[in-house]
């Protein structure tokens, strides 16, 4: 599954792409699609209501100049109403498609809702001509503010000539201005205004039909060639040089309707040319999606094939892999440590892939390398017991002899500071003879010291406190009669100072190591409690892993060799050992003798002191 997975993210890969590529090349095709829709619901809806807005403008204006009559005003209001009506039902239509679509239409809204008040002012006689002719502007620069905004599209050559095509109806919408405020005698103020609006419009006409392509300047190119247009600018410099134009209403009126039906025009070729194009990318992306699909199918297949060949290989590896790393390598290990001969067949797998039969090959060699090396390390071990066991008895024989020539030297001595010095001398060379069989214990072997009979357990803690450097901190508190049986005697000794020792060396000096012991359902506890710094639970867990569960000596791991016979010796003789924190902050080991190795007390034996016991001497065991 984990290489079909592996697979399968470039596949995934390949079918997002498929898919991205398709969803874009298709909302091309879709926006190009949506030109038109937004030409049908919002733009020509927003040309008509500039064009009732721009002729209810010019009868306002007449209106103030007493040019026209209410009546034609009205009838006017009632047009540029339903034009706003209008514009409104269809252009909620198109609201929804996009947030910049939403702003654009809710400022018109909001623009064209001005409209009540400006004839308010109108009707009341608040209003002149100029400022009524400017609060018109006002709404149809957000009305063409509309056009530019929504007018986007992914063709180029079609936005491009989009663009230009508004620009000359914000031409038309100039030459209407113009219209409505070069009425009769002009004000000093409405000749500068009327001044700015022609040359804006010139530079427009001039700039939009250099960017025109021939098919949509030729009809503008006519109309500014015609005689009318050249009349009407005649007019206009007549104006702006401060006089008026006779037939000027007339002239403009021919010229803005000329103007309105060339930009409709050229407005519906642009949006009859998004068709085509939509169309052919519509194609495009129809065969390149096919095309694409194809290919993820066919890689899909090829691949998951592949796969699943690969996957079928790779788990007969795997399988060989886990045999041999799950029971042939520890069987050979089992056999090589008991001292048998082993023979490791070849790891075989079938596979017509040449990288997984090289790592065939490779694991069958690793295979060997192992077996080879367990069996050195198994020589190196047995090599090391070997030295250990020389080195440990030639010791155990040197102080043997040292300990008898001290006992002499002790009988013979009458200076009680000579006799403290060869106390002292005596109680190193016990520690000595216990580190020398650490090193037999280590080795596997067994240590020759031994009793014949029971020895009390008060005695045993006793010694093994004797045995410690720093004995004169240990506290041994009474204990029950019970014996210890002879052949346990030495090991339990030598574990409960190696207990005691830990104790006293990661413990304050000026505490004390308590020993006590106590009979239990299953035997017989000894406890050994310092007061020092204690241990942290991970590593509570783990000694008591290691005494539940003997490893491996490891040689590397020297600053545990007391951990390693501790838990050799209690292995031996089945004996629990188990660390847990201390009331007063330290540790405390538990010592669980079953009770096979326990006698009861002898009848005639007294009962012990009750007061702590300091051991202040060595207790010699042979």
């Amino acid at each position: 599954m984990k290489i079909i997975g592996l697979l399968l993210v470039p596949l995934a890969s390949m079918v997002v792409l498929w898919g991205v590529i398709t969803a874009v090349t298709a909302t091309e095709s879709l926006e190009l699609r949506q030109y038109k829709t937004v030409w049908t619901n919002l733009r020509l809806p927003a040309y008509k209501l500039i064009n009732e807005i721009q002729r209810e403008r010019l009868v306002s204006a007449q209106l103030l100049k007493n040019a026209a009559t209410k009546t034609a005003l009205a009838t006017q209001r009632t047009r540029t109403d339903a034009a706003r009506e209008s514009f409104r039902q269809l252009s909620s239509n198109s609201k929804d498609r996009s947030e910049e679509i939403r702003k654009q239409v809710d400022a018109v809204n909001t623009a064209i809702d001005r409209l009540d008040a400006i004839r308010g002012e109108i009707d009341t006689g608040l209003s002149d001509r100029l400022h009524t002719v400017e609060s018109f502007n006002a709404m149809i620069d957000t009305l063409f503010g509309l056009h530019r905004r929504v007018a986007l599209i992914d063709d180029i050559p079609i936005y491009e000539q989009s663009r230009v095509v508004i620009d000359m109806g914000y031409a038309k919408e100039l030459l209407t201005r113009e219209q409505a405020i070069g009425l009769g005698t002009l004000e000093p103020a409405e000749r500068r205004l009327f001044t700015q609006i022609v040359g804006n419009r010139r530079f427009l006409l001039d700039q939009g039909l250099a960017e025109l392509d021939p098919e949509l300047r030729d009809p503008q190119v006519a109309l500014i060639t015609s005689p009318a247009y050249q009349r009407m600018r005649m007019m206009e410099d007549q104006i702006i040089a401060g006089g008026s134009a006779r037939s000027w209403l007339g002239t403009t009126e021919v010229l803005a309707r000329a103007f309105h039906e060339a930009q409709m025009r050229a407005s519906t070729t642009l949006n009859q040319r998004a068709d085509p194009i939509a169309d052919q990318v519509l194609v495009r992306a129809l065969a390149l999606a096919g095309t694409a699909l194809v290919m993820v199918i066919v890689s899909i297949a090829f691949s998951l094939r592949l796969g699943d060949r690969l996957s079928k290989e790779l788990a007969s590896l795997r399988l060989a892999a886990l045999e041999v790393s799950q029971e042939r390598l520890p069987h050979v290990v089992a056999k090589l440590r008991k001292g048998e001969k082993v023979e490791m067949p070849e790891l075989s797998v079938a596979s017509t892939t040449v990288e997984i039969d090289d790592v065939g090959q490779a694991f069958s060699t690793v295979q060997q390398t192992a077996v080879e090396a367990a069996v050195g390390q198994a020589q190196l071990s047995e090599g090391v017991g070997h030295v250990f066991r020389n080195l440990a008895r030639r010791s155990q024989t040197l102080l043997h002899r040292q300990r008898i020539q001290l006992a002499d030297m002790q009988h013979r001595a009458t200076d009680p500071e000579q006799l403290d010095d060869l106390f002292k001398l005596d109680h190193l060379t016990t520690r000595m003879r216990r580190h020398a069989e650490g090193l037999i214990i280590l080795s596997g072997a067994t240590p020759g010291r031994g009793w014949s009979r029971p020895v009390p357990l008060l005695d045993v803690a006793r010694g093994a406190a004797a045995e410690v450097e720093d004995y004169q901190r240990v506290v041994v508190e009474p204990m029950p009669g019970q014996r210890l049986a002879g052949p346990v005697v030495g090991d339990m000794i030598h574990l409960i100072a190696e207990l005691i020792e830990n104790a006293t060396v990661y413990s304050p000096a000026h505490t004390s190591v308590i020993v006590r012991g106590e009979a239990a359902a299953r035997g017989f506890a000894i406890e050994v409690e310092d007061r020092g710094f204690g241990m942290e639970p991970e590593e509570l867990a783990e000694y008591n892993e290691r005494l539940a569960s003997p490893p491996e000596f490891d040689l590397a791991d020297s600053d545990r060799l007391g951990l390693f016979v501790v838990s050799r010796l209690a292995a031996r003789h089945d004996i629990r050992v188990t660390l847990r924190g201390s009331p007063y902050g330290g540790t405390t080991a538990i010592v669980l003798i079953p009770e096979e190795h326990v006698a009861e007390p002898e009848p005639e034996a007294e009962a012990p002191k009750k007061e702590p016991v300091r051991p202040m001497r060595v207790v010699r065991s042979d």
